[in-house]
């Protein structure tokens, strides 16, 4: 289960915000309507897209719109002067016979810039675009050409990626493997079995989605070899979801979906030579269907691949190095939890393989470690009672490691640096008098990163820094024309907290009040949560359309809160994985606790407390609603799971375990279980051709109303996906959401008798 808003410590320079609408009516600029946050140009951020760091860090490139034509071209920037130099035209990407260049949606390099491989034409497999046109431009030349050879469909190949010595490009199609000479342009196909079960290369729903994995090979080092997963789905039953507004008579779309408790693929890892031959299998033991193979990449060399086998309780990883030639293979490390261990991306080999990086909370904290090749050594880098939130950087020869994190302030984002030999206390780079949330994209090297920086009230804005010195080299998106929108607004105070909710527990909460604020009127509020494991939306941070959404509501004589429960992220193992095995039960009991806490202030209007979320938000404002009945008035509950018997098996049984052992646990969190109690009002919100939380969740829920004879209100959206969008989708939904909050919570009889 994936949220909107983006992760946290990563860089990115851009919200974007909903597809823009021509000609919108001018209004108060201090007043804010749906109409201009979702169908304006109103509070449009700047661009600044597809950066790359070249391999020196003495350059970057990016994506910008071409004088004459209507394309992006990639332009070179040198770091320290700014230079600008156009490295590839539009015409260099117009292919022979056509009248308009190829439109980029992603590109890379060979390591000499000679070559760039462009991704265009994009369509989704499962919930994002992986499938593709490849085209190669050698710059040489100015020869382009699309990968796949005469006999290429249009948008069918995947993963495309250039050998380490930038001859030849490998990629994925219809599930087989395949390497293509760039001079010649033979291809050589490696795996013949491919199939709608039978996945080389690529992945599945559920692991797209929960592993996060979408391209699934890797080069060799050396070139002469590829690594890849092979995923069996023959036994993963399909989900239909059923389209009925495409055509006269309706269409079933099968998706690939493991439930709970459900049958996985069966996933193994090959080692195949590029020149072709018979694949040779790694001889891990247990039941494929029932570990997962989570993460894989070759180990400092071409003679073994290094890969991350997780249990199917996801309680244990075990990290096995594996012999390229034979197959065998070896445990090195073993991560064992009582509640759940997490994959770690951040594996760097250190010291010409003798080492590598890990990430572990075997200490109750995120910490990275430093780890032998064998695994007898694991020494502590990160030490503190903090958690490590991301990994920026990791400069082997420098001995440098910059990470993410905020000690002192869980809401806050800051980077630091350590040395790997840990011989140096951690030192703070990102300067002490900007508190908020600060993002990175370093530089090979560490010299110079893009630095993106906002707060709560503050849209971000981007600029390359020089390091450690934290001094500004030069502007990139300053945003200044969307500062000054967001300043003429009329804004009340906003204002960071914390909740003492009893035994020892305090939850952090931000509150968003009127402009015309009067401490003595009493206030309807609504609280917006998520509420999901290792979350946060009690951040110092710019939250794009979703906040002016929620000023809009102060405008219209709201308070706005939201509450970070238990099982939240920032603030180490036990507060996190207090939930296991009983999802929504810790975190609705904290989220009704800190709502009747904030409810006795005295300018909050104790009749009229609502909730709302999306996704597990919605899962969350359903349990609130009806457990929390004395406390809520009121309830929007987006695209909600509403029994996690319905949702995917590595997601819930992470969490959860199997439903199979957990069935009181499953029932317990559910809001199904406690539909009798509903008091209050309900608008339930879905799209029916949700592939992620199947609209199954809303039906059951529905059902179940029914037989309790619960009055509630129902929108369906047909066949829109998790994000309820597309076209004009965004501003009715808000729209809706806002007209319901209107009659049923702002005109609900206020208990002081006047509504403010």
């Amino acid at each position: 289960m994936k949220r909107f808003p983006l992760p946290v410590g990563v860089f990115c320079p851009l919200f974007v915000l909903a597809p823009i609408a021509i000609g919108a009516q001018q209004t108060d600029p201090g007043m804010l309507t749906n109409q201009r946050i979702y169908a304006s140009e109103d509070f449009r951020p700047e661009g600044f897209r597809g950066a790359r760091w070249l391999t020196d860090g003495a350059g970057y490139t990016t994506l910008e719109g071409s004088a004459g034509a209507n394309a992006r071209e990639i332009i070179r920037y040198d770091t320290e002067t700014g230079k600008r130099e156009v490295i590839v035209t539009s015409a260099q990407l117009t292919p022979p016979g056509r009248s308009a260049p190829l439109e980029i949606d992603d590109y890379a390099w060979t390591s000499d810039l000679g070559r760039v491989l462009i991704f265009t034409n994009t369509q989704p497999v499962w919930r994002i675009n992986t499938r593709g046109d490849y085209w190669v431009l050698d710059r040489g030349t100015g020869t382009l050409r699309q990968l796949g050879g005469s006999a290429a469909k249009s948008s069918t190949l995947m993963y495309a990626k250039f050998s380490p010595d930038g001859r030849r490009a490998g990629y994925v199609r219809e599930n087989n493997l395949f390497v293509e000479d760039l001079q010649s342009g033979a291809i050589t196909q490696l795996t013949t079995d491919g199939s709608r079960t039978v996945i080389n290369g690529n992945f599945d729903w559920v692991y797209e989605e929960e592993l996060g994995l979408h391209d699934g090979w890797r080069w060799s080092p050396d070139g002469k070899h590829l690594a890849y997963w092979q995923l069996n789905a023959d036994q993963v039953r399909d989900f239909d979801l059923i389209r009925n507004t495409d055509s006269l008579y309706s269409r079933i779309v099968p998706i690939q979906y493991p439930k709970a408790g459900e049958a996985n693929s069966a996933a193994r890892i090959g080692i195949v030579d590029a020149a072709g031959g018979a694949t040779r299998w790694l001889h891990v033991e247990g039941d494929p269907r029932n570990n997962y193979m989570a993460r894989l990449d070759w180990a400092a060399t071409s003679d073994q691949v290094i890969v991350q086998r997780l249990n199917r309780l996801q309680n244990t990883l075990d990290l096995l190095l594996g012999d390229a030639a034979t197959g065998a293979v070896q445990t090195i490390l073993v991560e064992r939890d009582s509640a759940w261990v997490e994959v770690v991306d951040e594996l760097v080999w250190l010291n010409g393989g003798k080492s590598f990086t890990w990430v572990s909370e075997r200490d109750g904290w995120r910490h990275v470690y430093i780890v032998s090749r064998d695994g007898k050594s694991v020494r502590l880098v990160t030490p503190g009672e903090f958690d490590v939130l991301a990994i920026t950087g990791i400069e082997p020869v420098a001995g440098w490691l910059y990470y993410v994190a905020s000690p002192q302030n869980p809401t806050q984002r800051y980077l630091f640096r350590t040395r790997l030999d840990g011989t140096t206390k951690p030192e703070r780079l990102s300067p002490i008098t900007d508190v908020g949330t600060h993002g990175y994209d370093l530089a090979p090297g560490g010299r110079y990163a893009f630095h993106t920086f906002s707060t709560f009230t503050q849209p971000g804005a981007t600029a390359l820094v020089r390091l450690p010195e934290h001094t500004v080299v030069r502007s990139l998106a300053g945003n200044a024309r969307l500062r000054e929108r967001i300043s003429a607004l009329k804004r009340g105070p906003a204002e960071f907290f914390q909740v003492d909710i009893g035994e020892g527990v305090k939850l952090n909460g931000w509150l968003m009040k009127p402009a015309d604020f009067d401490s003595t009127r009493r206030y309807p509020i609504l609280f917006t949560v998520y509420g999901g494991p290792n979350s946060q939306t009690v951040m110092d941070s710019w939250g794009g359309s979703t906040y002016l959404w929620h000023l809009m509501l102060t405008q219209k004589g709201y308070l706005v809160a939201s509450i970070d429960n238990r099982g939240t992220g920032a603030r180490g193992r036990a507060w996190r994985k207090i939930i296991y095995g009983r999802l929504g039960v810790i975190e609705t009991h904290d989220q009704i606790a800190a709502a009747k806490a904030v409810a006795q202030r005295p300018y909050v209007d104790p009749a009229r407390v609502g909730i709302w979320g999306w996704s597990y938000g919605g899962f969350m404002s359903l349990n609130a609603l009806f457990q929390g009945h004395e406390v809520y008035s009121t309830a929007i509950a987006v695209a909600p799971v509403t029994h996690w018997k319905f949702y995917d098996n590595i997601y819930t049984e992470r969490f959860n375990g199997l439903p199979q052992n957990n069935a009181a646990g499953y029932d317990r969190g559910s809001p199904l279980t406690y539909v009798n109690q509903l008091t209050g009002d309900l608008l339930l919100v879905h799209g029916t051709g949700d592939d992620n939380v199947h609209y199954q969740n809303s039906e059951s829920l529905i059902n179940a109303l029914v037989a309790a004879n619960k009055p509630f209100t129902m929108m369906s959206y047909p066949n829109r996906t998790h994000s309820i969008s597309g076209g004009n989708t965004t501003l009715h939904l808000r729209t809706l959401l806002t007209d319901y909050l209107e009659e049923h919570l702002m005109h609900r009889r206020a208990q002081s008798g006047v509504t403010p």
